[in-house]
């Protein structure tokens, strides 16, 4: 029987200092033209947490509104503010700078992270009253480092400073005297990494109601990587990240593909539970501090605020079918493989036409399709236009072509079948999966049936291969079926009394062939 997703987490973390400090385009900027008018005026454009908050994008991502609210909302949305704003949503939450920073050092077990100690006193009672931070978690946070000693660190070029409004209150160490790959930039990046998996996790696990002690098995698919100078990326976040949110009976491992991951390691895990390998899966990811402000430039430029300023994370809880949840139909999967090619109908038509011709089915037999769905937000003023809508319009195109709609169908196609994009440019944080919280709850109320994710990764920037990846699922109504769970104690005692009594009639010769 197929799995089913019981569950999902959704978290964004609001970090404007780690923009100026740890996004590649700034880092790069510095190096590169340290007095640039650019970093002179990009303080000027960063948000407030309420900024933040308030902002249509981000509440849809956890669940305090419905995308299909959207287009309701007028263009561009960082000047239109939600009423209502929460910090928690359906999924999960929006958690401000100083908080995560306690977090990122309950997550951290090598004591490369030093906060100082009236930062954390001050920040200490905010971080544990958030609803999923355990007893357990919150007390692995230490009492705090004297400022000079952390300020002696980061002079040193031995730590990568951490600041809260831009007040210097703790940094990451190096984990290593000589090694790169355990350098104090690295370190930052990868702890910053887990601990918004973590908080994924957390809310993965309440959302859905599983245990913490069920989850057998995690799959990591975030785009950094952990290792030493002998095996730089041998990994493992997701047990890394299991230990901190208390899966004491789970193993894991992760998985690489660039924003393709996120949906290989749902196929992974789907078939894993449906293998019957494991009976619970979470498949996670964390955030990617180099992509902050990925796109500032250009938003600096327009006059815009810098709107890549969080961090963002997911988890989705995958488990033996119940007769209730949503399943992932392993019999819809699509796949672009090494002879695929990497024009755009190619890449759609193997993603989407061919899965679906094997089953019997037309492009528009999938309600809602879930490809890149980057904020265009983000994307337009950097002149990426609008990722989504391009991905839709090729999916549309390929439908009139293979005479599964008319031409004049084409408009409408696109906004019955399509969303539009609220994630944040974290790589593969957009790719297909914020969509599946939504996807579940609306399969589950009767509004939809089937929903597509499509996960597409630019493999060629590893300088290993210059093709193209991608692979796609179906999420659909659970078929009412049930993995047994074990036999009644009725069913053993009447097995054993058919076994007697055949083993009877066979010494008496009364059995047949």
């Amino acid at each position: 029987m197929n799995s089913v997703i019981k569950g999902t987490g959704y978290v964004l973390v609001h970090v404007p200092d780690m923009i100026i400090q740890n996004g590649t385009t700034q880092t790069a900027e510095r190096a590169a033209h340290p007095d640039s008018a650019y970093l002179k005026s990009l303080p000027e454009h960063l948000r407030t947490y309420e900024d933040a908050l308030s902002y249509w994008p981000n509440q849809i991502y956890i669940g305090n509104a419905h995308p299909e609210e959207l287009r309701q909302v007028p263009f561009p949305y960082f000047r239109e503010k939600k009423e209502g704003a929460g910090r928690y949503g359906t999924f999960g939450e929006i958690m401000p700078e100083n908080e995560f920073l306690l977090l990122a050092q309950a997550s951290d077990v090598f004591d490369v992270v030093k906060l100082e100690k009236e930062f954390v006193a001050a920040t200490r009672d905010a971080f544990a009253a958030d609803p999923v931070i355990s007893a357990e978690i919150a007390g692995r946070v230490a009492a705090g480092t004297d400022i000079t000693d952390i300020d002696a660190y980061v002079r040193a070029g031995q730590a990568e400073p951490l600041f809260v409004d831009g007040k210097l209150v703790g940094c990451v160490k190096s984990a290593h005297d000589t090694d790169i790959n355990l350098s104090a930039h690295v370190m930052h990046e990868n702890i910053m990494s887990k601990a918004s998996s973590v908080l994924a996790l957390l809310h993965a696990v309440k959302q859905s109601g599983v245990d913490a002690g069920d989850i057998e098995y995690v799959i990591d698919c975030a785009e950094e990587a952990c290792g030493d100078m002998n095996q730089r990326g041998g990994g493992n976040f997701a047990k890394a990240a299991a230990e901190i949110a208390g899966f004491s009976h789970a193993s894991g491992a992760d998985v690489r593909a660039f924003c393709a991951a996120p949906v290989h390691a749902m196929i992974m895990a789907a078939s894993l539970v449906k293998a019957g390998t494991y009976k619970t899966v979470a498949v996670t990811a964390g955030g990617c501090t180099a992509k902050l402000g990925m796109n500032s430039k250009d938003h600096v430029k327009k006059e815009c605020p810098v709107l890549e300023d969080c961090l963002g994370g997911f988890a989705v809880i995958i488990a033996a079918n119940d007769g209730v949840h949503p399943e992932i139909n392993l019999d819809l999967v699509g796949r672009h493989t090494v002879g695929t090619g990497s024009s755009p109908q190619a890449v759609i038509t193997s993603l989407v036409a061919e899965p679906l011709e094997r089953n019997g089915l037309k492009i528009p037999d999938i309600d809602i399709y879930s490809p890149e769905m980057q904020n265009p937000d983000i994307t337009k003023p950097a002149g990426a236009g609008d990722v989504p809508m391009s991905n839709y319009k090729m999916i549309a195109a390929l439908a009139v072509k293979r005479g599964d709609i008319e031409r004049k169908d084409l408009a409408d196609f696109v906004e019955k079948h399509g969303l539009i994009g609220w994630a944040p440019t974290q790589g593969h944080i957009p790719s297909g999966v914020p969509a599946v919280g939504f996807a579940c709850e609306d399969i589950m109320a009767g509004l939809i049936r089937r929903v597509m994710l499509i996960g597409k990764g630019s493999l060629f920037l590893g300088r290993m291969t210059d093709l193209f990846d991608g692979v796609s699922l179906v999420i659909q109504p659970n078929s009412g079926g049930q993995e047994e769970t074990g036999v009644s104690e009725e069913q053993v005692r009447s097995l054993i009394a058919r076994a007697l009594k055949e083993f009877a009639q066979s010494l008496t010769g009364e059995t047949r062939g």
